[in-house]
């Protein structure tokens, strides 16, 4: 399979905006900073420069590897001497570009943050049509242990298609038995993440997070209710998003009578935050690339 051109021309598009924001964000984030600037900051460029968050900016510190994003009025800040992963969504015409970096405010965590880089860099070398999932695990398995450190082996890349951010195959980055082999014109985000030589190497999940999605297509006899559901399908499809980004279209009270009523009819989905299951800090680092004949296209 090959993408058709005008496919690969958002796809790279999206990719463009992810890259620019991600290396800007890398100057933008700060010791003592509200995490919802953060946030809001990565959401507003992305639309800036002519694409919309694929989801909502994640801004997960230290031991929280993943899906963390501001609620509204969130005082949560940057703690100093932190790790602080920042993951950036961009999609244009539903065609997604996933990109994450690691900023870090502890030199003695640094190691983390360069080894995830580095096994990014690994896997973007060996994945080419063909290899199996299997075989690309493996690879970033041995290449985080021969560091010392330890990959997190419940968290993995994943395939990309339109308006699903996450879409038939994973690329775990540990060893495991799988039938599936990567082809060409497949997009994937590389996603390795790392924890120290005495971590757990695996998340659990925390509390549900303020990330959502659309996961029944059904309306709901309420007016007011129905409403907001029927703007989330409209605006996001099958994408995910934040609460706070309807806070500036609906007031308080019926968005907050709407998400009790959606969650809990199963129509809409929480995210739940991971954190590493011993409490050990987390590196991460991500490109979206699209497999071609002889390897593959770095898109971020």
């Amino acid at each position: 399979m090959i993408l058709e051109k005008n496919v690969l021309k958002k796809y790279r598009e999206a990719g463009k905006i992810a890259r620019k924001v991600r290396e800007n964000v890398r100057k933008f984030v700060k010791e003592g900073m509200a995490i919802i600037e953060v946030c809001e900051w990565v959401e507003d460029e992305i639309r800036r420069l002519g694409g919309q968050p694929a989801f909502p900016c994640n801004v997960s510190i230290n031991h929280v590897a993943a899906h963390y994003t501001s609620p509204t009025n969130d005082k949560s800040i940057i703690s100093d001497r932190s790790l602080v992963k920042v993951d950036i969504g961009v999609h244009v015409d539903g065609y997604i570009a996933d990109t994450a970096v690691t900023i870090c405010f502890d030199p003695e965590l640094v190691f983390l943050e360069e080894t995830a880089r580095q096994a990014l860099m690994k896997g973007i070398e060996i994945i080419r049509p063909g290899l199996s999932t299997s075989e690309f695990g493996s690879a970033i398995q041995r290449f985080i242990e021969s560091r010392g450190l330890k990959p997190i082996s419940n968290l993995t890349g994943h395939q990309i298609d339109r308006y699903l951010v996450h879409a038939g195959k994973s690329l775990p980055n540990v060893a495991h038995f799988s039938l599936s082999r990567i082809k060409e014109g497949e997009v994937f985000a590389i996603e390795p993440f790392v924890t120290t030589r005495d971590g757990a190497g695996r998340v659990r999940e925390g509390p549900p997070g303020n990330i959502y999605r659309l996961v029944k297509q059904k309306s709901v006899k309420d007016r007011e209710v129905n409403k907001v559901l029927t703007y989330i399908k409209n605006h996001y499809r099958t994408l995910p998003f934040a609460e706070r980004w309807l806070r500036k279209v609906f007031p308080e009270k019926i968005l907050t009578k709407s998400f009790s009523k959606l969650l809990k009819s199963r129509i809409l989905m929480a995210y739940p935050i991971f954190v590493e299951v011993k409490g050990k800090p987390v590196a991460q680092a991500e490109h979206t690339v699209v497999i071609t004949k002889d390897g593959c296209e770095v898109l971020t």
